[in-house]
C-alpha cells in the first residue's frame, strides 16, 4: 500500500512563496527547513522549495527556465470574493474574478508568485 503524502513544487522565492500561502491564504506552515517549507492542508502536505536546494540534494538536472504551468491548485473556501480580492489587493496576477458556474460553485483564478495557476472556489454541495 502506498499513502500520497505530499506535492512539492519548485520555486524561485521561498519569502514571497511564504506569505501567498501562510499570509494571504492562512495555511499553517508544518515544517520548514532552509528554503524548503511545508503547509498543512488537511490529509496532504502541500511543499515548496527552490530548484537549486534540489539540485544539491539528488542527482537530477531540473531545468532553470519555469514555462507556462500544467498544474493548478485548488483551495476551498467560504467566502471567494474575499480571498480573491485580498490576493489582488497583495499585487499578484489574477485571471478570472469569482464567478457562479452552472452547478452553483463560485470559483475564482490567480496566480502565484511563481505564476501557479491557483483556483478558488466554494465547496460543492
Amino acid at each position: 500500500m502506498v499513502d500520497y503524502g505530499y506535492t512539492i513544487l519548485y520555486i524561485t522565492d521561498p519569502v514571497k512563496t511564504r506569505l501567498f500561502y501562510h499570509g494571504l491564504l492562512g495555511l499553517p506552515i508544518k515544517a520548514e527547513h532552509g528554503s524548503y517549507t511545508e503547509f498543512d492542508t488537511g490529509s496532504t502536505i502541500l511543499a515548496f522549495n527552490t530548484k537549486e536546494d534540489v539540485r544539491s540534494m539528488i542527482p537530477y538536472e531540473i531545468p532553470d527556465k519555469t514555462g507556462q504551468q500544467s498544474i493548478e491548485l485548488g483551495f476551498v473556501t467560504e467566502d471567494v470574493a474575499h480571498v480573491y480580492e485580498q490576493i489582488k489587493n497583495a499585487g499578484h496576477q489574477t485571471v478570472l474574478p469569482p464567478t457562479e458556474k452552472p452547478w452553483g460553485q463560485t470559483v475564482a483564478y490567480v496566480l502565484d508568485p511563481d505564476d501557479h495557476l491557483i483556483e478558488l472556489c466554494s465547496p460543492i454541495g
